[in-house]
C-alpha cells in the first residue's frame, strides 16, 4: 500500500475514534445532569388514596318529651237556661215530679217563698208541691227580664221578673214578684240549690217606712196580691 494511502486511513480512523469519544461525552453528561435535576425539582409522589379527615358527627339534641294536655271535661248537654226551662214548664203543667226533679234533692235545700215562709229540705218540697198542684188550673206563667249569671264552671245564678196567673180551688188569681235561683253543676245537670221569691209590690205593711217608694206607698187598705205557687 502506498505510504500516503496509509496515511490517510490512519487519518481517518483516528478522527472517527475522536467522534465516537465526543458523542458519548456530549450524550452521557447532559443525561446525569438532567437525571440529577429532575431528582431535585420533582414534588414528592401524591398517594393515590387520599385519606379525608375525620369528620366529627354534630352532637344531637335532646328532643324534649311534649307536655301532656289536660283538657277539663266539656260539661254535659244540660245547661242553665234549659234547667230553668224545666222549671217553668213543669209550674205551668202543675207538674211534681218535672218541678221536683230541678232541685237538688238534699236536705240543705232552701226556699224563701214568695209569702215570706220558709222550706228547708227537698222532700218538704215535695210535699208542699204534692198538696197544693192538685188544685191548681190553668196556670200562666212569664218570665220578663231575664239574666243567667255563670259562677265559674259548676256554678250560676238566675233572676227575673215573673207573672202568674191560675185558678187555685176554682178561685182565680194574679201576682208578679222577683224570682232569683242559684244552681249548681252535679255531673252532668244542673240543680237549683236555692230559690228566693219576693213580690215586686210587696204589702205597705211589710215595708219599714225608710224604704218605701212611690211605688209601694199605697193605701193600707189596699189587699196584697195572691202569692202565687212557683
Amino acid at each position: 500500500m502506498p505510504r500516503q494511502l496509509v496515511l490517510i486511513s490512519l487519518f481517518a480512523l483516528m478522527t472517527a475514534t475522536a467522534a465516537g469519544q465526543n458523542t458519548n461525552s456530549s450524550t452521557t453528561s447532559p443525561t446525569r445532569g438532567a437525571g440529577t435535576n429532575t431528582n431535585r425539582s420533582a414534588s414528592p409522589p401524591k398517594p393515590t388514596d387520599t385519606q379525608k379527615p375525620a369528620v366529627t358527627p354534630k352532637a344531637v339534641k335532646p328532643i324534649p318529651p311534649k307536655p301532656k294536655v289536660v283538657t277539663t271535661p266539656a260539661p254535659g248537654p244540660d245547661t242553665v237556661p234549659a234547667a230553668f226551662d224545666r222549671l217553668l214548664n213543669g209550674i205551668r203543667k202543675a207538674d211534681v215530679k218535672a218541678v221536683t226533679g230541678v232541685y237538688l234533692n238534699s236536705p240543705s235545700l232552701v226556699l224563701f217563698n214568695n209569702n215570706g215562709t220558709v222550706t228547708r229540705g227537698w222532700e218538704q218540697m215535695r210535699k208542699n208541691r204534692q198538696s197544693s198542684y192538685p188544685d191548681l188550673k190553668d196556670v200562666k206563667l212569664d218570665v220578663r227580664d231575664l239574666a243567667v249569671t255563670m259562677l265559674g264552671r259548676d256554678g250560676a245564678v238566675v233572676t227575673c221578673l215573673w207573672t202568674q196567673s191560675q185558678t187555685y180551688k176554682d178561685v182565680p188569681e194574679t201576682a208578679t214578684g222577683r224570682m232569683t235561683l242559684v244552681f249548681k253543676r252535679v255531673g252532668k245537670d244542673w240543680k237549683a240549690v236555692h230559690l228566693h221569691t219576693s213580690p215586686d209590690k210587696p204589702d205597705p205593711s211589710r215595708v219599714m217606712p225608710s224604704e218605701e217608694t212611690p211605688a209601694t206607698a199605697t193605701p193600707a187598705t189596699a189587699t196584697p196580691s195572691p202569692t202565687p205557687k212557683p
